[in-house]
């Protein structure tokens, strides 16, 4: 079950309730009676598993944004020059 942080707007009175996602928001401040307030936050967000980083997802591609290029140069530049020296012989 969540657990949410409620404000009261009168007297700023502070607290967390645990309700379940069914159960009806807190409307009346347990100290002095005024009106509350659901309060928000930062929630940290952690992604597991392949397929969340450019180079996850794309890694059998080669002509794509994220994968190893320096490869790609290197084997054109060594078949460019076996091009010449076979063409001469």
């Amino acid at each position: 079950m969540p657990t949410y942080a409620y404000a009261c707007t009168q007297c700023g009175h502070r607290f967390d309730a645990v309700q379940s996602f069914s159960d009806a928001a807190l409307t009346e401040c347990p100290e002095c009676g005024g009106v509350l307030r659901k309060q928000y936050g930062s929630v940290g967000v952690t992604f597991n598993g392949s397929g969340f980083y450019r180079t996850d997802s794309r890694a059998g591609n080669p002509g794509a944004a994220g994968s190893a290029s320096a490869p790609a140069p290197t084997s054109s530049k060594s078949e460019a020059k076996s091009s010449p020296a076979s063409s001469e012989s």
